[in-house]
């Protein structure tokens, strides 16, 4: 629950997804991408000690960071002017969901960062049903995070009467910003550490 807190790719979209298309496919989307982040996790937490004696993964997540916001950025800036289409079907929030959960990079150093902690402390078994418990509740905290965000989203378009159009330049420009922060990182690390 604590990863989906800080602003990034998933909760912006939910927060968009709700405003634009209405809570419903922010459920439907939220339950998908909840799953496959149960999938995910389990995959990663099971390959932990693997992965982190393995794979150097700082400056490639930035990168796809850098690439992903700057996408994501120019979509939403892009669409800023139109209006939302009414009609959308369960299956498109649902294909979205499971989407970004697949291409979620966060992911990795996420839980490389927190399954290493939660191991090396003997908080969590690497069994399969201790990992298959703890993903269940890993996809539940995602779940109730995303759904605290798409409710606050409701909340704040009825209090202030948003359009899609301030909604979505808005997360633009949160997406350039947060695209901008993964530049700047590369450039620090590497040019003036």
């Amino acid at each position: 629950m604590l990863g989906y807190i800080p602003p990034g790719n998933i909760n912006l979209t939910v927060v968009q997804i709700t405003i634009t298309r209405g809570i419903r496919q922010a459920l439907y989307f939220i339950a998908a991408f909840s799953a496959v982040e149960v999938l995910f996790t389990f995959g990663v937490m099971r390959f932990v000690q693997w992965l982190s004696s393995e794979i150097k993964l700082g400056d490639i997540i930035d990168v796809i960071m850098i690439l992903m916001f700057g996408v994501l950025g120019v979509i939403t800036w892009r669409s800023r002017k139109e209006m939302p289409k009414t009609d959308y079907s369960n299956k498109d929030s649902i294909r979205y969901g499971m989407l970004l959960g697949v291409l979620n990079p966060m992911q990795i150093p996420y839980w490389l960062f927190v399954g290493t902690y939660l191991i090396s402390h003997e908080w969590i078994d690497i069994g399969y049903l201790s990992l298959s418990i703890f993903s269940i509740g890993s996809g539940i905290g995602a779940g109730l995070a995303l759904y605290g965000f798409a409710r606050f989203a409701q909340y704040i378009q009825e209090k202030f009467a948003l359009s899609s159009y301030i909604v979505n330049k808005s997360i633009a420009i949160l997406f350039f910003a947060l695209s901008g922060y993964h530049i700047c990182k590369i450039g620090y690390i590497h040019f003036i550490k």
